[in-house]
């Protein structure tokens, strides 16, 4: 399976960064299976810091392989993901370690509808009805040293 990370730079040797920001599933290296998403966010990072150029870094995870890791899997938006992507935002330290966490991934649009929720405007079930129907592209979350053994380089494309 290819797996795409979108980026200023160059990314042969991915690592977890501790402490960057809150994000939806811990501090890890972030993936998609969509290309369209990572060039996207290529786009974005590289705006934001102002230097570099879009790059698009291209990995393999072997499937066969998936199964040696302890592996949460969010098929949906739904109340579990809720509880579980706020609960990384306000950086409450969530119960089991995975090594890999996969998922919708908040975006623009879903984004006010989770900081709504933190913020008591919605119910749980409020927001999980607002962000059922969005159509979320996936991330791959890969939490653990191990996690990140299991994929290779295979590329880049400056975008």
């Amino acid at each position: 399976m290819l797996l795409y990370h979108g980026s200023n730079i160059v990314v042969e040797k991915p690592e977890i960064r501790e402490k960057l920001r809150a994000l939806d599933f811990g501090a890890g290296f972030y993936l998609t299976s969509s290309r369209e998403q990572a060039i996207r966010w290529a786009r974005t990072v590289t705006r934001r810091r102002r230097k570099g150029n879009p790059v698009l870094n291209v990995y393999e995870l072997k499937e066969e392989r998936m199964k040696e890791l302890k592996i949460l899997l969010f098929k949906t938006a739904n109340a579990e993901w809720l509880d579980f992507v706020v609960a990384n935002r306000k950086e409450i330290p969530v119960k089991e370690v995975y090594d890999l966490v996969i998922g919708p991934v908040a975006n623009d649009a879903t984004l006010p509808v989770i900081d709504d929720y933190m913020d008591g405007k919605y119910t749980r079930n409020q927001a999980v009805e607002k962000l059922l129907p969005q159509n979320l592209t996936d991330q791959y979350a890969f939490l653990t040293k191990k996690a990140l053994s299991y994929l290779s380089f295979e590329g880049d494309d400056i975008i």
